[in-house]
């Protein structure tokens, strides 16, 4: 598996990643019509202009298996609702079903830390849907403390989200 900072021409297998791992990680807790709209072509533009833009001020990495297809990402930046004490952020985390468990989550999150740290972030969080327990399990294995929680709305429907956090991302980082 290799873990490497996402290119342009990357953008659309970090879009199907996003699409089918929303589908399958979501199932049961986010609408289903919202799932089946989502669309490759519009995830795919938005990573696009974000790994277009020269004044975006975050990190997108992918895991490769050793074929060299993309089996998953994390996204990582600076903390976006100024939660006390927190000045770093996971965006985003997923892998394809087939993917998870074999270390690539992990991986992820040590090179999203690690670029943090040498951006000068020495504290980071992510949220996670509350429903969504085998990631939570995730978080609090990585040594994620919980935060707090707050409602968010996907596809019409109220959403709780929780908060963990790293008050040291130096283990993390490995």
């Amino acid at each position: 598996m290799i873990i490497r900072p996402a290119h342009r021409d990357d953008a659309m297998a970090v879009a199907r990643v996003q699409v089918d791992s929303w589908r399958t990680s979501y199932a049961g807790i986010v609408p289903h019509d919202h799932l089946t709209q989502l669309r490759y072509e519009d995830r795919a533009a938005k990573w696009g202009r974000n790994l277009d833009n020269p004044a975006w001020r975050s990190v997108l990495y992918v895991a490769e298996d050793i074929p060299g297809q993309i089996i998953g990402f994390a996204c990582a930046g600076p903390e976006h609702d100024d939660t006390p004490g927190y000045t770093g952020e996971v965006y985003a985390i997923y892998l394809l079903q087939a993917a998870q468990r074999k270390g690539a989550g992990r991986a992820l999150m040590r090179a999203c830390a690690q670029w943090l740290l040498t951006h000068d972030y020495r504290t980071m969080l992510v949220w996670v849907l509350a429903a969504n327990d085998s990631a939570r399990r995730f978080y609090e294995a990585l040594g994620g403390q919980y935060i707090h929680e707050k409602t968010v709305e996907i596809g019409g429907t109220p959403l709780l989200e929780v908060a963990y956090g790293w008050q040291d991302i130096r283990t993390l980082a490995g």
